[in-house]
């Protein structure tokens, strides 16, 4: 039966308890981790947040009566115990922070007992993530996921007390707001008071930070809530946490000042890493030439090589096709690779495909000094010679070559590149590497509606040098825009902002926005242009990410209290689920079937 907390004080937690306290009486409390019995003497590992501490239960010390009581305890029992502290009478435990100690219990109270939990409660559970995540309160007590949170808890105190110091004000900005549908879906809440109307949940404060650079807030900061109703990957969750921030007469020099501080601050306090400033800059082009990606890992090489020179009037259709249709041919070169077998090279074939290649090309320099290639009776020995050398190719080395529009090359072979970094051990998971990638394209066509797309959103600055093209070449103007990248991880980014009225107007023009769609999507921020607002800028880096990169966690599920599972629901609490029709009604809403439609 469980007894009361009355009268009772813890005095530790679990690992504050230590040899500076032998001799001492303590009271402390938590969940039993194992108990075993020896006879006279039972010992019993305790846990808490803080981590493990030996409990002995001793007959003669604790009478007969709480010794029988300690018989029965059993795992995640919650207990208190007053005892006293002492050198550990069996050998020291080198892997425990109290591992020099134990206290003898002297009283023992059951607080809570507990059913056998589905799975253990230990570090690096093995336990299927349908049964981690239905049963999540348990989940929550695994030392390496309270780690993650406590830490999560750390940076969250640090970055508020760095922006605070730099005379950022930290302001809440609303929940239910008005859809605007630029970018991923939106959530929508219908209103009970407005009947066929819907409030939507903010997929950033981008516009209400940029309304307090206009009321003279001049340094805005806020640790907010976000909602995306988007398909979810390992870094994605229908709502997750930004650490958010505007900024007023500011260029971009200066938000990446405040940031790299900023960064070398919280990942030395939080974590012990040093960030050595300044981070290095990389324009948007440069690390898709190189890398294949606007989010490159830079702690390894194996870059893509532009060969379209090279094998210009081959006569291999492929190549000679992609470049005639304005693409290009490029290659990455993958160390002691050469002597891969032919359904080895056809696994990589079909994981080009899966990023919109139509094939792949290759060359295999074997270690016997041969050469295996996919295209060689389209080239001369000095073409394919030249091309090897271009490649920087030697023996042992596979050339992997694809040929497309420039983003399908890209995507292909930047995926390829990350594929072979982690299979031959190429990334060090110790090291952090951080680049800024810069001047973005400030548009991007969509073929599915037909019409550029702000690649950013509709408010990023257009960089001056490239106004000139928005009529004639929309898709070459870059932006304004950075973003912060922590090994292949996109970190945060942001932008400066547009703030005069005949280039927002413009811009919404580009996007296919006519003056009345515009007004009515952003009237309110529009309107507020009109009475004098300064140049600002802003950045906002995914939290959740970043305490994921920080404890090297596959998933951002793991540095979460409550995540949602890959489609969007949430296995403990069975949300989304369906509500009454008296619910309903309130609010004019009716279901219907899609099936049926």
């Amino acid at each position: 039966m469980a007894e009361s907390m009355k009268g009772l004080v813890r005095s530790h937690r679990c690992t504050e308890v230590s040899a500076v306290d032998i001799g001492e009486q303590v009271t402390v409390m938590g969940w039993v981790q194992r108990r075993r019995n020896l006879g006279s003497l039972i010992f019993v590992d305790l846990r808490d947040r803080s981590g493990l501490l030996q409990i002995v239960f001793d007959e003669e010390e604790i009478g007969q009566e709480g010794f029988e009581k300690a018989y029965t305890l059993r795992n995640e029992f919650v207990i208190a115990v007053e005892g006293t502290v002492q050198k550990r009478s069996a050998a020291v435990n080198e892997n425990l922070k109290t591992g020099d100690i134990e206290v003898i219990a002297r009283t023992l109270h059951i607080l809570s007992e507990s059913e056998t939990p589905p799975f253990q409660i230990e570090e690096d559970s093995q336990t299927r993530d349908e049964v981690r995540f239905k049963y999540r309160y348990l989940d929550l007590r695994r030392p390496d996921i309270q780690r993650n949170l406590m830490l999560r808890s750390r940076v969250c105190y640090l970055l508020r007390e760095f922006m605070a110091n730099e005379g950022f004000l930290e302001i809440e900005t609303p929940m239910l707001t008005k859809s605007t549908p630029e970018g991923a879906r939106d959530y929508l809440v219908p209103s009970r008071v407005h009947p066929g109307n819907f409030y939507a949940l903010p997929q950033s404060p981008q516009l209400f930070k940029q309304l307090l650079m206009c009321s003279g807030y001049d340094r805005y900061f806020q640790i907010a809530r976000c909602f995306r109703d988007e398909d979810l990957r390992a870094d994605r969750q229908p709502e997750f946490t930004q650490a958010d921030m505007e900024m007023s007469f500011v260029d971009v020099d200066d938000v990446i000042d405040v940031n790299e501080r900023l960064l070398q601050y919280v990942f030395r306090e939080a974590i012990g890493v040093d960030v050595p400033l300044p981070i290095p800059r990389m324009t948007w082009q440069e690390a898709m030439d190189r890398y294949g990606s606007d989010k490159p890992d830079t702690r390894f090489g194996m870059e893509l090589i532009d060969v379209s020179d090279v094998v210009k009037g081959c006569e291999f259709g492929v190549f000679s096709g992609a470049l005639e249709a304005g693409g290009s041919v490029r290659g990455i070169c993958v160390p002691g690779q050469g002597d891969l077998g032919r359904k080895q090279v056809d696994k990589l074939v079909e994981l080009a495909k899966t990023y919109g290649a139509k094939g792949l090309a290759y060359i295999q320099l074997k270690t016997d000094d041969t050469v295996k290639s996919s295209f060689a009776k389209f080239f001369t020995e000095d073409g394919m010679q030249a091309l090897i050398d271009a490649m920087g190719g030697k023996p042992g080395d596979l050339l992997l070559f694809a040929a497309d529009q420039n983003k399908v090359v890209w995507d292909v072979l930047g995926a390829l590149r990350l594929h072979f970094g982690r299979e031959l051990g190429l990334i060090d998971p110790g090291q952090f590497n951080f680049l800024w990638v810069t001047e973005f394209p400030l548009l991007e066509w969509s073929e599915e509606e037909g019409r550029f797309k702000a690649m950013h959103h509709p408010f990023t600055m257009p960089m001056e040098e490239d106004w000139d093209k928005i009529d004639s070449d929309p898709g070459a103007v870059r932006a304004e825009a950075y973003d912060i990248v922590l090994n292949g991880t996109e970190l945060g980014g942001g932008s400066i902002r547009i703030h005069q009225n005949d280039i927002q107007e413009k811009m919404f023009e580009v996007l296919g926005f006519t003056q009345e769609q515009a007004w009515e999507r952003f009237g309110f921020l529009l309107e507020a242009f009109k009475y004098g607002v300064p140049p600002h800028a802003g950045l906002a880096y995914g939290l959740d990410r970043m305490v994921m990169l920080m404890v090297q966690a596959d998933s951002i599920r793991d540095v979460i209290a409550f995540p949602k599972m890959k489609d969007a629901s949430c296995l403990m609490t069975e949300a989304p689920g369906p509500v009454d029709e008296a619910q309903l009604s309130e609010l004019g809403l009716s279901i219907t079937d899609k099936k049926m439609e």
